[in-house]
Parts: structure tokens; C-alpha cells; sequence
């Protein structure tokens, strides 16, 4: 079993073990819900104060501390935590492959998202960077239409950074105003040979006054980027994909460095 297979069984055990956790949580909410109810409507057939009417308070206590111990689901520091502002999870029946492709190779935010980022260009690699576990791209990009909605909260011309940060989670860091940054993690979770979960996680270090309208739009402008993606997922489901990946062939243009890094990670 190589590297990958092992962080691979890793992260599948830790997802299963927070699903069981939050499974026996719903179930006992479910409990003391049922309970409730039930001394409910033994009081309402009582005609005088009894012991149901206490016995429905302490029911109560409980279910209140049984709400205060639901289980961690995000596992980001707290300082990461404090700055989250949504996040979204999907089962998409292509190999996780697929999307790894797609999250590493920069262009596609000119091509496949052309319609969401409004003729978003990319101007110019500024910097590469290797790191143990992935790699580093800077680039910078710039917004053509003088009607892009995301030139509401960000200069017209701006470096990002695409960070893969292990052969199964990526960041797309953004700056906004006011020396804010914006980062979108994406991790993809293989489930069989043609299904993975894909998680998108937003944090932002934004002014308390502008998080629930931010919300409201990440939500929107995050389902929108998805549903561009289906298209181009089931193609590369239909195409043999490991072969991009596993064999020692790649393609030498800089937008592809974290691709050609990723083969590394992949072949040793």
C-alpha cells in the first residue's frame, strides 16, 4: 500500500468515524424529542400539578444538554473556524480523479467557468513553490467586463494563490478589500473506483456586518460553479483518467505546474 492509498484509508476512516459520532447525536435528539412529547401529553391529561409536569422539565434540561454536545464537524482550527462562512458537501458519481484534474488545471477558470467568473483572465504565472506534500502557484488575474459582479469587492487586477496542500484537499486564496483575503478549500474524497465526496469550505475574514449577505451569495455563486463542472467531469469519466495521472507524460505549460506536481506526489 503506498502513501496515497494509506492517507486515503485514513481520511475514509476519520469520515466514518464523525458520521457514526453525529448519527448517535441525531438519534438521541430524536429520544429526548420523543420523550418531550410524551410527557407532554401526559400533563395534558392530568388535571392537577403532578409529577409529569417535572419529569417534562428535567426531560427538557436534558435535551438542551444533549444539543450542547453535538460533535465537531468541522475540523479546521479554531482561528479558521471563527472565520467560516459556508460550507457545502456532494456525492458526484465520477472517479475523485476527475475532479483533481479539474481543481489543478488553472486554465479551466477561463474556460469552464467563463459564465460564474464573468471572462476572468489569467495574465501571468508570478510563482512557483514546492512543498512536501504539493505545491504553491501564484498568478495574476484580472476582470475584462466592466459589469462583473466580483468587481464589487475586489481591484479590477489581483494575485491569487492555488495551494495544493495534499493529493486530496486545494486552496484557491483571493484577496478582496481592505487587505482581506477570501479562501476557498476544496477536498475530494474518494468513495469507489467512479464516486467521490467533494467538499467546498469558505472563509473569509470579513466585517460581521456583510457575513449573511456573503452567505446568501457564496451559497449561489458555489452551486453555480458546480453545476459548470458536471459537464466537463463526465467527460473525463468517459475518457481513461488514471492515464493523465499515472503515466509519466505532462504537459510542460506553468498553468499545469501543481498538475505536474500532483504526477510526483503520484509516482513515487
Amino acid at each position: 500500500m503506498n502513501k496515497l492509498q494509506r492517507e486515503r484509508k485514513d481520511d475514509e476512516t476519520v469520515l466514518l468515524i464523525n458520521q457514526l459520532k453525529y448519527g448517535v447525536w441525531l438519534l438521541g435528539v430524536t429520544a429526548w424529542l420523543f420523550a418531550i412529547v410524551e410527557r407532554i401529553i401526559a400533563v395534558a391529561a392530568c388535571t392537577y400539578f403532578s409529577k409529569e409536569i417535572f419529569q417534562t422539565l428535567i426531560i427538557c434540561l436534558f435535551l438542551i444538554t444533549w444539543l450542547y454536545l453535538q460533535p465537531e464537524t468541522n475540523q479546521a482550527p479554531v482561528s479558521l473556524r471563527s472565520s467560516h462562512i459556508i460550507s457545502q458537501e456532494y456525492i458526484l458519481p465520477y472517479p475523485y480523479l476527475c475532479q483533481i484534474y479539474h481543481l489543478l488545471n488553472l486554465k479551466h477558470l477561463e474556460t469552464i467557468h467563463n459564465f460564474s467568473l464573468n471572462n476572468l483572465k489569467i495574465n501571468s504565472i508570478t510563482q512557483v513553490q514546492t512543498t512536501s506534500q504539493g505545491g504553491i502557484i501564484k498568478f495574476q488575474t484580472s476582470l475584462d467586463s466592466p459589469i462583473n459582479a466580483l468587481r464589487m469587492w475586489r481591484s479590477k487586477s489581483v494575485e491569487v494563490d492555488l495551494i495544493l496542500h495534499n493529493p486530496y484537499t486545494v486552496e484557491l486564496s483571493i484577496p478582496v478589500y481592505n487587505q482581506k483575503r477570501m479562501v476557498v478549500l476544496f477536498n475530494v474524497l474518494p468513495l469507489t473506483k467512479n464516486e467521490h465526496y467533494f467538499f467546498i469550505d469558505i472563509y473569509g475574514d470579513l466585517q460581521w456586518w456583510i457575513k449573511p449577505l456573503m452567505k446568501v451569495l457564496l451559497h449561489f455563486a458555489a452551486a453555480i460553479t458546480l453545476f459548470e463542472d458536471l459537464p466537463y467531469l463526465r467527460a473525463l469519466s468517459e475518457r481513461n483518467i488514471e492515464n493523465l495521472f499515472h503515466s509519466h507524460k505532462s504537459s510542460s505549460h506553468e498553468t499545469m505546474y501543481l498538475y505536474n506536481r500532483y504526477i510526483e506526489l503520484c509516482n513515487t
